[in-house]
């Protein structure tokens, strides 16, 4: 008896330490720059999945690497939850509980809450509110800035221009935001202060807007970047040649190509079911990933201090908003295949805080089996990695018209040197207060 109940005994220990040791070991690789002591953080990446909800990575999860799989960002130890609402225009501006990506990209940019479409200055007042990257130069650190949309857009916008409003992005587009003007003594368009904060490294689409002529002068903003110093690049090769402190890459006339290819989602029975198209992209446009490569290069000859890095996968809310589960899945994946360039640069520079968010949820959600055409939404059936049917709905405004945020909370993940402050409910402008105390910028 005692005999049969030691050999099941020794079983056991056999089993667990099959399964722990590996699981001691991953932990371990993902922990280790949780165990060194640190002086100081020298560099910061910040990832922004822009429309990325959980919703949203569960959907590229389940099709790209199963539902027991893992992507690169769930492999970050610390993780949390941020709020992602916006403030009324109007005092005592209340809570607005659906943001766009302007208002909530200024509060992670500035620590303040604004209102909608606003671009990092004050609800009502109009006041220019100071920004990380703002901060981060001021302290000596070099600074980039690079997206997979146009370099104009929201996001990344919000990280160092002032605008009253997101759509003032050039000099012919100034209509919405007259006192902003440079002729009315304001600090210009977007893609002017862009050009006149002299970020490191701003890497993206926007090349058409680039290529209009200043308010009242004959260069282009591409022309006046070279005179101050820039090397502007408008291919993947021209890209991967560029050195110097400041790099400007341009490589679409509007936001960048998508990765995937696929049928948009459509009213009972939907689309489907379908395999998405992968690599879609052409060869002269980078991919977030070379980009990420390439800013990391450069920023480390920019500055000994180090660097604040943001980095946008921006098309994961375009195409959701437009139904397109293939291209919004895709682009989650190009965004995750970017995070892990970043965890294999902090691998070898443990002094790197990496931050991966979203912005803001999104209208797409995984649901069981469409039954009938009273089922309101619109809907895609996709064949997964496991080889399953997963259905897929947009429901959050009529068939013809543009889906809509939502007001969800979103997941933040971390690594580095102060990672562990990433738990919890946080407010988005939390992230600023996390990121200046970590460089210490104040």
């Amino acid at each position: 008896m005692w005999l049969r109940r030691a050999r099941t005994i020794g079983l056991l220990v056999t089993i667990l330490v099959t399964i722990a040791v590996p699981a001691v070991l991953f932990a371990k690789s993902l922990l280790t720059a949780e165990s060194k002591t640190y002086k100081q953080a020298k560099k910061v990446i910040l990832f922004l999945g822009d429309g990325m909800g959980d919703s949203e990575i569960t959907l590229a999860r389940n099709y790209a690497v199963g539902a027991a799989g893992r992507l690169s960002l769930d492999r970050l130890p610390f993780v949390g939850s941020v709020t992602t609402y916006a403030v009324q225009e109007e005092k005592p501006h209340r809570p607005e509980y659906v943001t766009s990506s302007a208002a909530s990209a200024s509060g992670w940019s500035t620590g303040e809450k604004t209102s909608n479409r606003r671009i990092s200055t004050t609800p009502g007042t109009d006041e220019d509110l100071p920004t990380l990257l703002e901060l981060a130069q001021k302290a000596g650190y070099a600074t980039g800035d690079i997206t997979t949309a146009d370099l104009t857009d929201a996001t990344p916008a919000a990280a160092v221009a002032h605008v009253s409003d997101r759509d003032c992005r050039s000099p012919a587009e100034m209509k919405a935001c007259p006192k902003d003007k440079k002729s009315a003594g304001g600090p210009g368009s977007i893609a002017e202060q862009e050009i006149d904060h002299k970020v490191n490294v701003l890497l993206g689409g926007g090349k058409k807007r680039f290529s209009q002529v200043i308010e009242n002068g004959n260069k282009t903003l591409m022309e006046v970047a070279q005179t101050r110093g820039y090397t502007v690049v408008t291919d993947t090769a021209g890209m991967q040649k560029a050195q110097g402190k400041h790099v400007l890459g341009l490589f679409h006339d509007a936001d960048m190509s998508l990765e995937w290819k696929g049928e948009a989602a459509r009213p009972y029975p939907g689309s489907g079911p379908q395999t998405c198209q992968q690599n879609q992209r052409p060869a002269n446009e980078p991919s977030l990933a070379a980009m990420t490569l390439k800013a990391l290069e450069l920023l480390q000859k920019s500055s000994e201090k180090g660097f604040l890095l943001q980095v946008e996968g921006a098309s994961i809310d375009k195409q959701s908003h437009i139904m397109s589960p293939c291209q919004q899945i895709g682009e989650t994946i190009a965004f995750d295949s970017a995070v892990k360039v970043g965890l294999d640069f902090a691998q070898t520079h443990p002094e790197t805080l990496i931050l991966v968010m979203a912005d803001h949820g999104q209208t797409a959600q995984i649901i069981q089996k469409p039954e009938d055409s009273k089922q309101p939404g619109a809907f895609s059936k996709l064949i997964t990695k496991d080889g399953s049917l997963l259905y897929v709905s947009y429901a959050t405004a009529p068939q013809g018209k543009a889906q809509s945020h939502t007001g969800t909370q979103v997941r933040i993940a971390a690594i580095g040197p102060n990672a562990q402050k990433v738990s919890g409910v946080l407010n988005q402008t939390d992230i600023f207060d996390l990121i200046v105390e970590t460089l210490k910028l104040r």
